[in-house]
């Protein structure tokens, strides 16, 4: 099967509920195929707390949910797990846990193999980057981009970040968009544009409903 990934910018936008702004693409996503849904709490301090929010939410989307923090043997509930969906929230304690827990090698295999969702944290700079720059080739996609009008800005951040040689290129995903991967083809979706930062490159914007496969490969 094809790797499936939808990369959603933040769980909450403004004036909305818990993932109301990506509920159809998520059930387009999973569709009618998955009914349960393993969660990943990792990113959050509160793990029961952290399930429940969505427990609830996606329970209303017509799909059962499992969390990983709950079973008695992650790796087991990864391989087996129908879709993945990771919570955004402070990268390092996400990515320590996926380490401490032997998940990082096993999610990769199965969003290579089938259904990934996630989310990013509001409250993270770089919330998932980490772990699919591990899982997609070239390209580091999931940062979750937003104009901050003071000294140090997001852009500054990301133009130190290509300051080093054979660094990736990074497609900021403002709040309210997605990224869907099926494949070798990559689409932009939600309701705002995302900004793709080159090392030595002007930076550019693209509406949603770009084709951005391109980014897939390495030949950019």
């Amino acid at each position: 099967m094809k790797r499936r990934l939808l990369l959603v910018s933040n769980s909450t936008l403004h004036g909305g509920g818990y993932l109301e702004h990506c509920q159809q693409q998520i059930k387009e996503f999973f569709g009618q195929q998955v009914k349960r849904i393993l969660f990943i709490p990792y990113a959050l301090h509160d793990h029961d707390a952290y399930a429940k929010t969505a427990r609830d939410k996606l329970k209303s989307l017509g799909y059962d949910v499992d969390s990983v923090h709950e079973t008695a043997d992650p790796v087991q509930a990864v391989r087996r797990a129908e879709g993945i969906f990771i919570g955004g929230g402070n990268t390092f304690r996400l990515l320590k846990s996926l380490y401490d827990n032997n998940l990082v090698t096993e999610i990769r295999t199965r969003v290579l193999q089938q259904a990934y969702g996630g989310e990013d944290g509001a409250r993270s700079r770089q919330a998932q980057a980490a772990l699919l720059l591990m899982i997609l080739s070239g390209c580091q996609m999931p940062n979750h981009h937003v104009h901050i009008h003071y000294w140090e800005t997001r852009e500054q951040r990301i133009t130190q970040f290509h300051e080093e040689p054979e660094t990736p290129c990074v497609l900021g995903l403002r709040e309210g968009s997605m990224l869907l991967v099926e494949g070798q083809k990559a689409t932009l979706l939600g309701s705002t544009k995302a900004r793709l930062f080159q090392r030595g490159k002007v930076t550019v914007d693209y509406e949603p409903g770009t084709d951005l496969s391109w980014l897939l490969t390495d030949a950019h």
